[in-house]
C-alpha cells in the first residue's frame, strides 16, 4: 500500500474507532491483517491496553523498551503481567556498543547536562530498541492520551506515521486519567507502584521525579528542561525531535 493509501486507511480507521469501546477498538485492529504490535512502558495507561489484549486474547504482539535504566518496580510489573494474563511481553534492549559510545561522548549520566545529550540518550536507549520492535508491522499501538500533555491535545484514535512507513493507533485517546483509574480499580488490573507514589507517569529512574499538587502529569519527565512540550522522541517525527533539540539549547 502506497503512503497515500495507508493515510486514507487511517484518516477511516480514525472514524470508526470512535465509536466502538475499547475491547472494540483493539478488536478491529488485531482484524486489520499484517502484524499490530502494541509498545508498553508499564504505566497505567499501557496496562489497561495489555488487560484488554489479554483478557481477550488478541492477536496483538506485545513488546517494552527495557532501557537498562528503568525502576525496579517498572521491571518487577513486567514479570507480574506476563503471570496475570498469560502472555509473553518481549524486550528490546539497547545495543552495548551504543551505550558505550554515548558514555564516551557525554559520560553515562550526561543527559543532565543538555539537551542534545538528554535527546541522544533516548535515541540510543529507545529509539533504535523501537525501530527493532517494530520491524515488519503494519500496525503500531500506544498508550497516548490527549490528557497527558498540551503536546498530545490533538491526539487522534490512528493516524499515518510516515516516518515509520505504518498506522499508529491511540485507543485510549479520549480516555481522562479518572476513567482509566476507575478501569483499573473495577478490573484488579496490576499497576506500578509508583503510581501511588505521585509518579503518574514513569520512565527511565534518573530521568523521572514524583510531581507536586497542581502540576501536569507529565511534569515529571526530563524535569530539569524548560520545554514544557518535552518528549524522547517516540511520538515525535525525528525532524520535530531536532528541532525541539536545537530551540531549547
Amino acid at each position: 500500500m502506497t503512503a497515500i493509501g495507508k493515510n486514507a486507511a487511517a484518516e477511516s480507521l480514525n472514524e470508526k474507532l470512535a465509536g466502538l469501546d475499547l475491547a472494540g477498538r483493539l478488536a478491529l485492529v488485531s482484524e486489520l491483517g499484517g502484524r499490530a504490535v502494541f509498545t508498553t512502558s508499564l504505566g497505567i495507561e499501557d496496562q489497561v491496553i495489555t488487560h484488554a489484549i489479554g483478557m481477550h486474547c488478541l492477536a496483538i504482539d506485545v513488546v517494552t523498551l527495557e532501557t537498562g535504566r528503568l525502576f525496579p518496580e517498572t521491571v518487577n510489573l513486567i514479570g507480574e503481567t506476563e503471570e496475570r494474563y498469560g502472555i509473553n511481553i518481549r524486550r528490546f534492549e539497547p545495543n552495548k556498543a551504543d551505550i558505550d559510545e554515548y558514555a564516551a561522548k557525554y559520560g553515562m549520566n550526561g543527559f543532565y547536562e543538555s539537551v542534545e545529550a538528554r535527546h541522544a540518550c533516548c535515541a540510543v536507549r529507545k529509539l533504535k530498541p523501537l525501530g527493532r520492535a517494530l520491524e515488519g508491522a503494519s500496525v503500531w499501538i500506544t498508550g497516548l492520551r490527549r490528557g497527558q500533555s498540551g503536546n498530545r491535545s490533538d491526539t487522534p484514535f490512528a493516524e499515518y506515521d510516515a516516518e515509520r512507513g505504518l498506522i499508529k493507533v491511540n485507543p485510549l485517546a479520549d480516555f481522562d486519567i479518572e476513567t482509566i483509574r476507575e478501569f483499573v480499580a473495577n478490573h484488579e488490573v496490576p499497576v506500578n507502584p509508583l503510581h501511588a507514589r505521585g509518579y503518574p507517569s514513569i520512565g527511565c529512574e534518573p530521568c523521572t521525579r514524583a510531581i507536586k499538587p497542581g502540576e501536569p502529569e507529565r511534569a515529571g519527565r526530563w524535569w530539569w528542561e524548560n520545554d514544557e512540550k518535552r518528549e524522547c522522541g517516540l511520538h515525535v517525527p525525528e525532524a520535530a525531535s531536532s528541532s525541539i533539540t536545537s530551540s531549547s539549547l
